[in-house]
């Protein structure tokens, strides 16, 4: 549980690929993010998250973590609102998402984590969408980067696996309470993981090929209100983006004329893309994020993220581009 060695070639692999001086794998994303949390957090800290991240994760630093005297200020989504609550409060922790979930807003990782550092604070940001292939947040000025390897770094679907990057001083601390807490990785699922990390440019620049395509398809369809993508001009950080990041991910949402059962009628008819709530795999997926991976949120959380009944989020695989674009065609006509 405490060493093993192909664990710790997982480790170096993520401290490479993150630039970063040392690396720690965890048996799940949200084991990497509470490990990293309970390391530096104690009662009486202060948190700062944005509203739009996966809805677990504001669960763990709102509820569980409130149990424990922290207390964590949730602000809406943007970098802007991140800035604004760092410069009127005194943080210990600010946790981000380089590109945030379901709605895709791109971080300001680097103006954010000047401004937390003047405070003294611990910056720690989830790059799970963005993939080290597309941004690397150590070399932006971050402290720590947490990723779900089950996602893309894995990219088959077929293990569960977080992973951790960062300083040497800060990560010892962190593998110390990995070794605690037993949030540590099974060797067979590292195997896995480092497996998927022989593929992952490969699939990140046919994933995000496919992705713009469907994101532009998408942005015309007359069923359709809204697409969110940040490699669209459309997008709120179409801009930031297009100078952060090397790459726009493989992950899109679209809110469609109607509401929950519209999207559920969608998501049923759908003939090649899967219906599930993971991402970040070969294959395409699927999901109603209100009802999925964020059914955690109060109405109120939900509102405030801007997650709507219609909201529909969608992985983008490696198949055909014209397979998917024709599914989603002949689904979207169906309502």
């Amino acid at each position: 549980r405490e060493l093993n060695p192909t664990v710790e070639e997982l480790n170096r692999k993520i401290a490479e690929a993150e630039k970063a001086e040392m690396g720690v794998s965890f048996s799940s994303g949200m084991a990497a993010i509470t490990s990293v949390a309970l390391t530096f957090l104690k009662p009486g800290d202060r948190v700062l998250i944005h509203v739009d991240v996966f809805a677990r994760t504001l669960r763990f630093f709102k509820d569980f973590l409130g149990r424990f005297g922290v207390k964590a200020d949730v602000t809406p989504p943007g970098t802007q609102s991140v800035i604004e609550a760092l410069k009127e409060n005194k943080y210990n922790f600010v946790f981000v998402e380089s590109i945030s979930n379901p709605l895709l807003r791109v971080m300001d990782v680097e103006e954010i984590s000047k401004v937390a550092k003047e405070s003294g604070a611990l910056v720690v940001v989830d790059n799970t969408f963005a993939t080290p292939v597309n941004e690397n947040p150590i070399t932006l000025g971050a402290d720590i980067v947490v990723h779900s390897a089950s996602k893309y770094i894995a990219g088959h679907n077929d293990v569960i696996a977080g992973l951790a990057a960062g300083k040497k001083e800060l990560l010892e601390k962190v593998d110390m309470s990995r070794r605690t807490l037993g949030t540590s990785l099974d060797p067979h699922a590292a195997y896995l993981v480092i497996r998927g990390f022989k593929t992952l440019k490969i699939r990140m620049d046919a994933i995000q090929r496919n992705a713009i395509a469907i994101a532009e398809f998408l942005s015309e369809h007359p069923k359709v209100k809204r697409v969110y993508y940040p490699g669209l001009p459309t997008h709120e950080d179409y801009k930031l983006a297009s100078k952060i990041l090397k790459g726009y991910g493989g992950v899109l949402s679209f809110e469609i004329n109607g509401g929950r059962n519209e999207a559920y009628k969608l998501i049923n008819d759908l003939k090649v893309i899967l219906r599930a709530q993971t991402l970040g795999g070969v294959n395409s997926t699927i999901s109603h994020p209100l009802t999925m991976s964020h059914r955690s949120l109060s109405p109120e959380e939900a509102k405030m993220a801007g997650i709507s009944e219609g909201l529909i989020r969608l992985s983008v695989g490696i198949e055909d581009v014209n397979d998917l674009i024709e599914d989603l065609d002949n689904a979207l006509k169906s309502l």
